[in-house]
């Protein structure tokens, strides 16, 4: 996959990339990804990217063709058909794993970060194909979502995460919370690993990690369990608790 980032500060965006799994998943081949900074397809003189509202208003709006020449140039660069342009708005819809899974499928992801007081409308309605949000906040600017999704869209490529058997034990993969995990030392100032997993049976251990992920759900999340297919004996289990 290749994802490229259009921002204005791509300084914020290289750490991460340059950075554990994201790294190491460029490093084998299995991810590229480019960074293109709109502030040069700005024409004037003082490479403006941004201007007042109309209307009038407070802050800043950034201005269309900055971002439209800017894409449209990433997209020339990489002629690849089977792409995703993304921007970056707490507008959005919500980001969620199956979201992740989905945008893995893509061949390209194109991020656009904005800054300022927003984009003028016409980013969001004729470039972009939707608007993601990562939470019920608003940041800065758009690169830290930008990383927050590239990086849970990496782990679902495969090969990233080296094991096949990694991202389906994460949380929410199953639309569920992960179960607990210990590991060495076995006892600890007192506290020891539950004794099930130390037995060797595998059966009974991915049973007591299936209960241990739904108890914890119900204890935190308990809104997710509405999308689960349960066994009875699962639901049993459950208002047992």
């Amino acid at each position: 996959m290749r994802m490229d980032i259009v921002t204005i500060f791509p300084g914020m965006c290289e750490g991460v990339f340059n950075s554990s799994i994201l790294k190491r998943a460029q490093e084998s081949g299995l991810l590229e990804a480019k960074f293109t900074n709109f502030r040069d397809f700005a024409e004037d003189k003082h490479k403006k990217v941004d201007d007042t509202p109309f209307g009038g208003g407070s802050g800043m709006v950034l201005k269309p063709e900055p971002l439209f020449r800017a894409v449209e140039s990433v997209k020339r660069e990489t002629n690849i058909k089977n792409r995703r342009i993304l921007l970056m708005d707490p507008a959005g819809k919500p980001f969620t794993q199956e979201k992740a899974k989905e945008l893995a499928k893509y061949e390209q992801l194109i991020f656009i970060c904005g800054h300022y007081e927003g984009f003028d409308e016409r980013v969001a309605e004729f470039l972009a194909d939707e608007a993601i949000s990562i939470g019920d906040y608003v940041l800065t600017g758009g690169e830290l979502p930008a990383m927050v999704i590239a990086d849970a869209v990496a782990r679902m490529l495969p090969g990233v995460l080296g094991s096949a058997e990694s991202a389906p034990t994460d949380s929410f993969y199953k639309g569920i919370l992960g179960s607990p995990v210990y590991t060495k030392p076995r006892e600890y100032r007192g506290m020891e690993v539950p004794e099930i997993l130390l037995s060797g049976d595998h059966a009974k251990i991915r049973d007591w990690r299936r209960k241990k992920a739904l108890e914890r759900t119900k204890t935190i999340r308990p809104e997710l369990l509405k999308n689960v297919i349960l066994t009875d004996e699962e639901k049993n289990y459950l208002e047992d608790l």
